[in-house]
């Protein structure tokens, strides 16, 4: 079955189109580079063995989405990843992130039933939660309004995506990510933002590896066990596989209904300061850091029930906070031989 993975020469997206490739189906990425780099698709390859099909288009402009799907008329499935991400920026400029993100997702949605396509997982985001008022977080937790327009183009993907699964008979299974981190263990792909990191781990290894300067961890006040923020984080590997997992169940026809909705993540929530511990012991250096005020727009704890997940799809993440830290360290030092 060709796969249509968009975004796919992004950090989540070429981690799942390696593991979709594995799982032998044919993938087809298509990616504007605005936010990664041609290189990766033949990275891919280097560890899968099979070079993807690569089409540069942005998705958010009708005429190239047209282009895209005439050129390959036989997608019969969509992964959907594509999308600006940066939370601060959105801020700044929120008419692009919705123009982006909202109309590359109509334009999909419209290709899909020119060409019968019936299988969407959608990549969306913890963040449809905002500060949630119970913890864990449950599929069936209230969404709050968004503390972003990044953060409110994934509940509007979600309300249309919705509307449309009870219009056409669309299969929509919309995946809520936590905090994906790490690398492939082969170090061959990883994440690699362009700028400055708006992660905490990338410059967490961005620091330690001379990049950046200095860490600023924002806020120790928090109502937190060491007063930093807690994150639910999960490797980008256990990620990448749910998303098989998923896309499986449709084609197989196990979806309880059209339009599902899982948590992705480990389940355990980790303060900054212990992601910065775990990045100490495993890499046996002493990270420089410093603590700051609070940023604004952040949120003082968040970690999922991953419960549902792991029992309707039967997916579980399987790696800890060590085997990610390194797997990040390990990713960083062969960037810097590969630049040498």
């Amino acid at each position: 079955m060709k796969v249509l993975v968009t975004g796919g020469t992004g950090y989540i997206g070429s981690h799942t189109v390696v593991e979709l490739q594995q799982a032998g189906y044919e993938v087809v990425i298509a990616d504007s580079l605005i936010n990664s780099d041609r290189d990766v698709v033949d990275a891919i390859e280097k560890i899968s063995g099979v070079l993807p099909a690569f089409e540069k288009v942005d998705l958010s402009d009708h005429g190239q989405c047209i282009g895209l799907f005439e050129k390959h008329p036989d997608i019969r499935a969509i992964i959907h990843f594509a999308a600006l991400k940066a939370v601060g920026d959105s801020v700044k400029r929120p008419l692009e992130y919705y123009r982006n993100n909202i109309f590359s997702l109509i334009n999909l949605l419209q290709m899909m039933q020119k060409y019968d396509i019936k299988h969407f997982v959608f990549s969306s985001s913890c963040t449809v939660y905002g500060q949630p008022e119970t913890l864990p977080v449950k599929e069936t937790t209230p969404r709050k309004d968004a503390e972003s327009p990044y953060g409110n183009t994934k509940k509007i993907a979600e309300d249309i995506l919705f509307d449309e699964v009870k219009a056409s008979g669309l299969h929509c299974i919309a995946l809520r990510y936590f905090n994906p981190i790490g690398a492939h263990p082969s170090a061959i792909i990883g994440e690699l933002p362009l700028g400055v990191p708006d992660n905490l781990l990338p410059y967490i290894t961005q620091t330690a590896i001379g990049k950046r300067e200095k860490l600023s961890v924002f806020g120790d006040d928090y109502n937190t066990k060491d007063g930093t923020p807690i994150r639910d984080y999960i490797h980008v590997i256990d990620l990448a596989r749910a998303h098989v997992v998923a896309l499986d169940r449709m084609i197989e026809g196990k979806q309880k209904k059209d339009w599902e909705v899982f948590n992705l993540g480990t389940g355990n929530g980790f303060t900054v300061l212990e992601v910065i511990q775990s990045f100490e012991k495993v890499s046996a250096m002493k990270l420089n850091y410093e603590i700051v005020g609070r940023r604004a727009g952040d949120i003082e704890k968040v970690w999922a029930d991953t419960s549902y997940a792991n029992e309707e799809l039967g997916w579980k993440a399987t790696r800890d906070l060590d085997e990610m830290t390194r797997s990040a360290w390990d990713w960083e030092q062969a960037l810097k031989e590969r630049n040498k």
